[in-house]
């Protein structure tokens, strides 16, 4: 999805405070809003769409889904492998039972052999056969379980890999669900139900209305007067000798000047350094995109 923010009229006009009277404003501009034209993020049909223009939208609200069958298939298809991988992990303790058993053998065949040889019934040699078969049974039984306990590991980590696998099909799966990223109203539909799509083909576009920005611009000799955050008064013209009022708020103030748009009727004007700003301005619900709106500082 991609974030812009653009006017839908002529980019601004351009008064200059004259302090003659009372309705002389120190700058004029066009109501623009925050836009964002919302993608596909999988590839298949839209199953469901329920999205018109003008539909007032909820931030992470879903609004439809695109097909996601093969998707589910190859899950599933994942997680029957790693069944069976794990599956096929040894196990430690079955497997080492009979030299276990074999080695309570043989030590006992030692202690046997220890008295007999203390005695003087059996001699030292049998004495240290025993014990060399206590060694060669120690020595199996340690290398069995390290053999063991490294097809073990190996097996788990394939397990790992099948789960990494099956996390990437879980991300793909969520972006089959088409979430509203913002809270908004739709301004343009470019997609309808059980129609294909692909990643990155525009679904619809939606702006935050709500929360209206007039760009507007002042000269450097008006500069020295406005700061960040700093209250003015707005000003827009319904017609009919309605005009309102509003309580705007200047978000930003750019830090290069730029001539005065090609609005401006003279020449004289034109040439003018000028710079932009933006001021926030909260909608009742009159305020439109490309309206113009008039600035007091």
């Amino acid at each position: 999805m991609k974030y812009k923010t653009l006017p839908f009229a002529a980019l601004t006009l351009f008064l200059f405070s004259c302090k003659n009277t009372d309705n002389d404003y120190d700058a004029s501009g066009t109501f623009e809003a925050t836009e964002v034209i919302v993608s596909a993020e999988a590839n298949g049909q839209i199953l469901a769409f329920n999205v018109n223009e003008g539909d007032v939208l909820k931030e992470n609200q879903l609004v439809g889904s695109i097909d996601s069958t093969q998707l589910h298939f190859n899950k599933m298809q994942l997680s029957q492998s790693k069944k069976a991988i794990l599956s096929g992990r040894p196990d430690v303790e079955v497997q080492i039972a009979s030299l276990v058993e074999e080695l309570k053998n043989a030590i006992t065949d030692k202690k046997r052999i220890a008295n007999l040889v203390a005695g003087d019934v059996a001699s030292q040699k049998q004495l240290d056969d025993a014990n060399t078969r206590i060694a060669i049974l120690k020595s199996k039984m340690e290398a069995l379980k390290n053999s063991l306990n490294t097809t073990t590991s190996s097996l788990n980590e394939q397990g790992t890999t099948v789960n990494a696998q099956v996390a990437q099909i879980n991300d793909q799966l969520k972006k089959c669900k088409i979430i509203n990223p913002i809270n908004g109203t739709v301004l343009v539909k470019y997609s309808n139900a059980f129609e294909m799509t692909m990643i990155g083909r525009p679904l619809y576009k939606i702006a935050d209305v709500k929360n209206m920005i007039l760009r507007a611009y002042v000269t450097s000799s008006q500069l020295s007067q406005i700061k960040l955050n700093q209250k003015v008064k707005v000003f827009v013209d319904f017609g009919k000798d309605a005009k309102k009022e509003y309580a705007g708020t200047i978000s930003w103030i750019s830090d290069k000047s730029e001539f005065t748009p090609k609005t401006i009727q003279t020449k004289d004007e034109r040439a003018n350094s000028v710079y932009a700003v933006k001021i926030a301005v909260p909608n009742d619900g009159f305020l439109k995109i490309g309206m113009y709106g008039e600035i007091k500082i």
